[in-house]
């Protein structure tokens, strides 16, 4: 199977306000109604790459989501060539599941199964 990206999110402190800044600057639909305030975006073009614009305590992060097969032997994979975990594959829901990689210049880059 390819390994599209199939996700991106963009997170930060000030989480509430890129949502705002996002949604005028682009004219995206952000819908944060949910426990979390987490962002999901609706860019108004069919087929586009779902995304998320969300709260990050620590820190200003972009993230780009690629699907595998299987996040462990993805995880496994990235270690032996030099990078680091930095989430455990975690199941979301029936669907889905994540994880996170540092690669071997520190980017963070998160695994999606679906």
């Amino acid at each position: 199977m390819p390994n599209p990206i199939v996700y991106w999110e963009i997170s930060s402190p000030q989480g509430k306000e890129l949502q705002s800044f996002y949604s005028s600057m682009f004219d995206w639909d952000i819908d944060a109604n949910n426990d979390y305030g987490y962002g999901l975006v609706d860019t108004k073009v069919e087929g586009a790459v779902k995304g998320g614009v969300g709260l990050a305590p620590d820190s200003n992060l972009v993230t780009i989501y690629v699907q595998v097969d299987d996040l462990q032997a993805a995880l496994d994979k990235v270690e032996r060539m030099g990078g680091k975990t930095v989430m455990p594959p975690m199941v979301i829901s029936d669907e889905l599941a994540m994880a996170q990689f540092a690669d071997p210049a520190g980017n963070v880059i998160g695994l999606i199964k679906t």
